[in-house]
């Protein structure tokens, strides 16, 4: 195409084959899987053969329950690799969407290592700090008595930590690299039939959540069983197994840093390249979404996967990472209170409801099967309904699944109902993360009043479109709280009345029921990981049928499928939303447990009507405003280079224009990537240091004043005054961005005078604003809450 370019006689190439650049010189494989192909095949089968009998062993040195999850775990990984399988057998399509296809690949891969590479140096860095940290910090009277030293400790924190980092990279880079290779697949299958593109795109999400939901289990699961044989837990002089858990908090921290970096980068790169390409390409020049034209067009879809890919598959593992590990320490620490024979199955119960969590899962996803209907547009089929069938099945198998291990691990004959209650526990939380998926559905999904609401306020200007999208996420934020709330209360009363009790007789089941309510809420997390994963694979399947000029209807089918996967996304960052709340609440009652050990004293309440107290409230508040702002900040500034650039390229190639000459994909690519590295830092690094900080300050004024708890109790207040304002902050972000982004496709369908009119311009200008809320501040935000509850548990002897 060059050599024709250079002598003058080129006509149309929407009419030639035309070809998109590699943002590479050669593919990209991983270093751990380049040195894995250098063995020879029979050597690395005995070598996976003896992994597997060792941590069978290491499991049945601990309990029969550990070999029940590590088996289900097995399985789903091999149900897993038979859905990849399956997904990489159907065709790539024409060649002109495998060049597509094969530059998305590479520029996200590219990103990948290169973001990841950044991370990476950052986490051994913190692992460092911890070392010295915990190497210097007193140690618990449960930890003297069973002869865990400062050093033991510290190298345990360190180990856990930096496993769970690099297992959370894994698992963002297995949601990536599923994505970025089923994109062109469902293109290709959305020429045939509208229901097989669904099923490609539901099973090769299913494909990526299983994976992750998988790790997050049975990472803790060895880790547990390890440290459990190592230290010789139960033996005469040695840890008590209640004592355990709170061992494992370096693994969910580890989580957290790397999600956070991820969501962060991720976010501010898919959405300053989309806001980039929308602002000239749809605005100013009034090409379609996702035109070959458009300079910006390839990084905005590398950024569908690095940005929704690659970063919810590293939240959704921290979340259920730090789900289980909170939830550990709570059951260990009301066993111990209620002096029950054998505490291990309330200490195991989160692994088990997580493993037929993959069970249920993978029936839901299963039960979505292809048909011979060819076209969902046509009204003969809903996707999303197709999709809402799928999960109402998982749920009810979840609630059966759920009673089951109620029964299984909660039994207890000092109170034989307890497990009634918990169950009970369990179905709020159920209930919950179905209600969270219904309320976000309702203010996000066109078929509902209030986006339709939205979009008619574009007919009147771009100003009335920004109120209107404002009040809506504002006014979305009411439905979910009070959710919230009801959840928490009733949870917590029921476990308070299962019957269980301590020495003096006092109820002491009330936050575990709260823990069992959370269980619940994420019995199902693996299929609606997989509604999430579609979105995006189907927002990338679009952008490949537009820019490989397919007939129209197929483009249809795309618009629909990409339209549905915007409301699953934002249902998953409102579930997600829900689970973090939950889960913040139980890692606050773990963090005032953890003090409570350190400081040889009571710590069961945070009065904010002490002043330094009250402030430091304060500041956590001030944290995630500040954060948002940030990281909004770092979209915008990274879109000025994106349009900048654009701009340029149009200018300096007019014949962009009529297709005479090629864009430069690259070079917005490459934009983009450095952009979005030095911009994730500054908010990253807030969200670290804030509460180290925050809890030394007053810590060393605490000491000067006499008041010794000071520095623990500032930052409790801060961490719970950052959780509420977080939980609301990430509600309206998420839901207002979603709102405007479905709004503008509601008129795309052709509503309120279709693509190009005055009302459509509107809509976008929505859609632009908030762009940088529901894909890089909100899902930050919930990763950052959680975070900061697992960093002040491994900090928390600094601030005594």
């Amino acid at each position: 195409m060059d050599d024709v370019m250079e002598t003058g006689n080129m006509g149309h190439y929407q009419d030639r084959l035309r070809t998109f650049p590699n943002m590479r010189t050669k593919p990209y494989t991983p270093l751990i899987f380049r040195i894995l192909m250098r063995f020879n095949v029979r050597v690395l089968f005995l070598f996976l053969l003896f992994g597997f009998g060792a941590i069978f062993y290491v499991g049945a040195s601990t309990s029969p329950t550990i070999i029940f999850v590590f088996a289900v775990c097995i399985t789903s990984f091999l149900v897993a690799m038979y859905l990849a399988k399956w997904v990489l057998a159907k065709d790539e399509g024409p060649p002109e969407m495998t060049q597509i296809s094969d530059a998305i690949r590479d520029g996200a891969e590219g990103f990948f290592r290169t973001q990841y590479g950044t991370i990476s140096k950052m986490a051994i860095l913190l692992a460092g700090v911890i070392l010295c940290i915990y190497l210097l910090r007193s140690t618990t009277p449960q930890q003297e008595s069973s002869g865990l030293g400062r050093s033991a400790s510290a190298y345990i924190t360190v180990a856990a930590f930096l496993l769970g980092a690099m297992c959370s990279g894994v698992a963002g880079y297995v949601g990536m690299w599923v994505s970025v290779r089923a994109n062109v697949r469902v293109s290709s299958a959305a020429r045939r039939s509208a229901r097989e593109a669904l099923q490609i795109a539901v099973r090769a999400g299913g494909f990526s959540a299983i994976m992750v939901v998988g790790m997050a289990v049975v990472g803790v699961a060895i880790l547990y069983s390890t440290f459990y044989v190592w230290l010789g837990v139960g033996s005469p002089g040695s840890m008590k197994v209640t004592d355990l858990p709170l061992l494992l908090v370096g693994y969910g921290f580890g989580a957290s840093f790397v999600a956070l970096f991820a969501q962060l980068g991720g976010g501010i790169y898919t959405k300053a390249a989309d806001v980039g390409a929308d602002l000239v390409g749809k605005i100013e020049h009034g090409i379609p979404e996702d035109d070959a034209r458009n300079p910006a067009v390839i990084a905005d879809l590398v950024g569908d996967n690095v940005g929704d890919c690659a970063a919810r598959g590293a939240d959704l593992f921290e979340s259920i990472a730090a789900e289980i590990i909170s939830a550990m320490i709570l059951g260990g620490t009301m066993a111990e209170r209620c002096k029950i024979e054998d505490p291990s199955g309330f200490i195991l119960f989160p692994l088990v409801v997580h493993s037929f969590d993959l069970v249920v899962s993978s029936v839901g996803i299963f039960s979505i099967r292809g048909t011979r209907g060819s076209n969902l547009s046509g009204g003969a089929e809903d996707p999303m309904m197709i999709l809402q069938k799928g999960y109402s099945l998982t749920i009810l198998l979840a609630v059966l699944t759920f009673g089951v291990s109620t029964r299984w691990m909660l039994y207890t004959e000092q109170a034989p109902l307890a497990w009634l209650n918990f169950f009970l526990c369990g179905l709020v939380g159920i209930t919950t993360a179905y209600a969270f998926v219904w309320i976000t559905k309702y203010y996000t999904d066109y078929k509902h009043e209030p986006v339709r609401t939205l979009a008619l306020s574009s007919s009147t200007g771009h100003g009335t479109n920004i109120i209107a999208g404002i009040s809506l996420g504002l006014e979305s934020t009411a439905l979910p709280v009070l959710v919230i709330s009801v959840s928490i209360v009733s949870a917590f009363w029921l476990g308070r009345t299962s019957g269980l009790v301590d020495e003096a007789g006092n109820p002491t089941g009330g936050l575990f029921g709260t823990a069992v309510a959370t269980m619940g809420m994420l019995s199902t997390a693996a299929y609606v990981l997989t509604m999430d994963m579609f979105g995006p694979i189907a927002d990338n399947a679009g952008g490949i049928v537009e820019m490989s000029q397919q007939p129209e209807s197929v483009r249809e089918i795309t618009d629909v499928l990409d339209a549905v996967g915007n409301t699953t996304k934002a249902t998953t960052k409102g579930f997600a939303i829900g689970s973090a709340a939950l889960a913040s609440f139980l890692l606050f009652s773990a963090y005032m447990d953890e003090v409570a050990s350190f400081a040889h004293e009571p710590f069961k309440q945070v009065d904010i009507a002490i002043p330094e107290v009250f402030v430091g409230g304060l500041l956590g508040s001030m944290l995630i405003f500040l954060f948002s702002a940030w990281a909004c900040a770092a979209v915008g500034r990274t879109a000025q280079e994106v349009v900048n650039e654009v701009r340029r390229q149009f200018t300096e190639r007019p014949g962009i224009m009529d297709y005479r000459e090629k864009p430069d994909y690259a070079r917005c690519v490459a934009i983009v990537a450095s952009a979005s590295l030095r911009e994730m830092i500054k908010p990253g690094a807030l969200a670290i240091a804030s509460p180290i900080v925050v809890g030394l300050v007053f810590r060393l004024l605490g000491f000067y004043t006499g008041q010794t708890l000071l520095g623990a109790k500032v930052v409790a207040s801060m961490l719970m005054f950052a959780t509420v304002s977080g939980i609301l902050m990430a509600l309206f972000l998420n839901t207002a961005g979603g709102a405007w982004d479905n709004a503008k496709k509601y008129i795309e369908t052709g509503a309120l005078g279709g693509k190009g009119s005055d009302c459509h311009k509107a809509a976008i200008t929505g859609d632009t604003v908030g762009d940088p809320f529901k894909d890089t501040a909100g899902p930050s935000i919930h990763v950052l809450i959680k975070m900061l509850a697992t960093i002040t548990l491994v900090m928390a002897p600094v601030f005594l």
